[in-house]
C-alpha cells in the first residue's frame, strides 16, 4: 500500500448534526407516557376525593330540613289577565334608602305607616320620617338579631285608630300612632293548643276592634328561617283569634302550609288567607254557622301568594314575588314531589346561598269572588318594584310594600 492510499484510509470522522425533521416520531413517547399518567392519575384522585366528599355529605351530615310530599296542579297559562307585561315598573320609589323592608302598609289620612326590618314602626308623612316605637331591642341589623330586634309585618289601623301590628317574633301589639306608646296583646313563643308561636305574620282586625285574627306560618321555622320553611312545606302553620275582652288566644283553622297574608270579608264571617307554599287563597270561616270550616277562594296561582289587601273596586289585591311561568320552568313546583333532592340541596348550600339563584319576578292582581282576577301589574325581574310583599291602595295610588327592598313603590293607578 503506497502513502497516498494510506492517507485516503485514514478519513476524518466528523460529528453529524441531525435535524428535527430527521428524528422519529415516536421521539417524545416516554415523556408523553409519563405527562399522560400523571394527568389521570390526578384526576381519577381528584374525581375520587369529590365522590367520597358527597359520599360523607349524603350519608352523613343531617339536613336541616325535613320536606314533605305534595303536589301542585300544572301553573295556569300566563293569558288573559295574567299575560306578562311592565306596568308595575311605571311606579316611582319613595323614601328609598331610608327604610329596610317595610313589609306591610297602613294609612291614617294622608300619613302612612310600616314597620321596617330593624323593628321599628315609622311615620311617614309627606317626604318626612319619624319613628314611632321601637318594638324590641338592639342590636339590630343580621339575620340572628331578628329575635330580639323584633320584625314587624302586619300592620292595620284599628276602629279606636291605633296601629294594630304583628310582629313574627315577639307578638301583636297595640301602638298609639301619635305618643309611641305600645300595648304587648299576645306574645310571641307562647304556646297556644301544643303548639308554639314561632312566625307570627299577618292580622285583620274586626269593624268593633273586638276580635283579632292573626296567622302563626310555622310552629317549626322562625321568619328567618323562611326559606327552610317553603322548601320543607311543612302543614304545621295555623289561623288564630285574639279576644280582646277576654284576652284569650284560640285556633280557628290548623294544618295550613304557610298560611301568609290574612283579610277580613266584609261580613266578618270568613277571612282569606294566602297559603303561600300551595300557591292558593283559602276562605277560613272564622264565625257563623260554618266556624271552623275552610274551603279554596282562588286556587292554583301563578305565582306564590304573600300578603291581602282590599281594592277599591271592591276585589283584593294580591302580591307575589315569585311566579311558577307556564310556558316555562317552575323550581318550587318541580320540587315538591322530589324531597330527597330538597334534602340534599340544603346539605350542599345554606338558605343564603340558595335564595341568590331563585329569580325574582313581581306580580300584583287584583282578584274578585269566583276566582276572577280582573287585572294585573307585572315587573319581571324586579327592576323597580322588587320583593313585593303586599299592595295598599289609598287615594288612586297602590303603596308597594316588600320583606326587603330598601324602598315603598307608589303606583299611580291613572297611569296604568
Amino acid at each position: 500500500m503506497n502513502e497516498a492510499a494510506g492517507l485516503r484510509l485514514r478519513r476524518h470522522h466528523r460529528p453529524r448534526i441531525i435535524t428535527d425533521d430527521e428524528l422519529p416520531d415516536n421521539r417524545y413517547k416516554g415523556s408523553s407516557t409519563y405527562s399522560g399518567k400523571v394527568f389521570r392519575v390526578t384526576f381519577l384522585s381528584l374525581g375520587g376525593f369529590v365522590f367520597l366528599s358527597l359520599l360523607v355529605i349524603v350519608f352523613i351530615f343531617k339536613s336541616p330540613i325535613q320536606p314533605e310530599v305534595f303536589r301542585l296542579k300544572e301553573p295556569p297559562l300566563m293569558t288573559g289577565c295574567w299575560e306578562p307585561n311592565l306596568k308595575l315598573r311605571k311606579a316611582t320609589r319613595i323614601f328609598e334608602n331610608q327604610i329596610q323592608g317595610p313589609e306591610s302598609i297602613a294609612n291614617i289620612g294622608d300619613v302612612l305607616f310600616t314597620g321596617t326590618a330593624d323593628g321599628k314602626i315609622v311615620k311617614l308623612n309627606g317626604r318626612r320620617l319619624h319613628t314611632v316605637t321601637q318594638l324590641g331591642k338592639h342590636p339590630c341589623g343580621s339575620k340572628d338579631d331578628e329575635p330580639n330586634c323584633g320584625r314587624p309585618l302586619g300592620i292595620r289601623v284599628s276602629p279606636n285608630g291605633t296601629l294594630m301590628v304583628a310582629d313574627a317574633y315577639l307578638g301583636l301589639f297595640e301602638v298609639n300612632p301619635t305618643t309611641g306608646e305600645t300595648t304587648r296583646l299576645v306574645e310571641g313563643g307562647q304556646v297556644v293548643n301544643g303548639r308554639k308561636l314561632s312566625f307570627i305574620n299577618d292580622l285583620s282586625v274586626t269593624q268593633d276592634g273586638k276580635k283579632v285574627y292573626f296567622t302563626d306560618s310555622s310552629s317549626r321555622w322562625q321568619r328567618k328561617d323562611y326559606v327552610n320553611l317553603i322548601m320543607e312545606a311543612t302543614a304545621d302553620g295555623r289561623v288564630l283569634e285574639y279576644d280582646t275582652e277576654t284576652k284569650e288566644v284560640t285556633v280557628i283553622m290548623e294544618n295550613l302550609r304557610f298560611p301568609n297574608g290574612i283579610q277580613l270579608l266584609p261580613d266578618e264571617e270568613s277571612v282569606l288567607v294566602a297559603e303561600t307554599t300551595m300557591a292558593r287563597i283559602r276562605r277560613v270561616h272564622v264565625s257563623g254557622l260554618n266556624k271552623g270550616g275552610m274551603e279554596t277562594f282562588m286556587d292554583n296561582l301563578p305565582g306564590f301568594p304573600d300578603n291581602i289587601r282590599p281594592s277599591s273596586t271592591g276585589g283584593y289585591w294580591v302580591a307575589m314575588s315569585r311566579v311558577r311561568p307556564n310556558p316555562g320552568f317552575s323550581t318550587l313546583d318541580f320540587l315538591s314531589q322530589r324531597p330527597w333532592i330538597k334534602k340534599l340541596i340544603f346539605k350542599l348550600f345554606s338558605p343564603e346561598v340558595l335564595s341568590k339563584f331563585v329569580t325574582s319576578y313581581s306580580l300584583v292582581a287584583e282578584i274578585h269572588e269566583g276566582s276572577v282576577c280582573t287585572r294585573s301589574f307585572h315587573d319581571p325581574n324586579g327592576v323597580v318594584a322588587a320583593h313585593v310583599s303586599e299592595v295598599h291602595e289609598y287615594d288612586g295610588t297602590l303603596y308597594i310594600g316588600s320583606y326587603r327592598s330598601p324602598y315603598i313603590a307608589k303606583l299611580d293607578l291613572n297611569n296604568v
